[in-house]
């Protein structure tokens, strides 16, 4: 059974879902199972991915890496969401943007942090 907020991707086309709406037990793209993505929260290699969450007067900024990320046509991160117990808030990004984004919540109400790059996967920081 998928659950609410669950990622998916298609190792076939790259394509990569969220769960809105619990359902179906697998998933299926190119006719083939999607890969339930698991979330890393410690760096190991040379680019750093876990996000770093910083206070503002108007909520967060959810930075990629303690080392900023690349953000390159063949290596960048996609998004980064920030996950309270009744919201998604996502910011997508694009290749030559920083690897950063500000959300309008309270640190305190903050369950997770989640940021997906293209080639090493999806990355939190609760």
């Amino acid at each position: 059974m998928t659950n609410v907020r669950e990622l998916y991707k298609c190792n076939v086309c790259g394509n990569v879902v969220e769960i809105a709406h619990p359902g179906a037990p697998a998933l299926v793209c190119c006719g083939k199972p999607m890969e339930k993505l698991e979330a890393r929260g410690e760096d190991t290699g040379k680019e750093k991915h876990v996000p770093v969450i910083e206070e503002t007067g108007a909520g967060i900024v959810v930075k990629v890496g303690s080392v900023e990320h690349p953000m390159e046509e063949k290596h960048s991160i996609r998004f980064i969401e920030v996950l309270t117990k009744h919201q998604v808030l996502r910011a997508e990004l694009v290749p030559g943007q920083k690897p950063e984004a500000e959300f309008p919540v309270k640190r305190q109400d903050v369950l997770e942090v989640r940021e997906y790059c293209n080639l090493h996967g999806l990355w939190k920081n609760n």
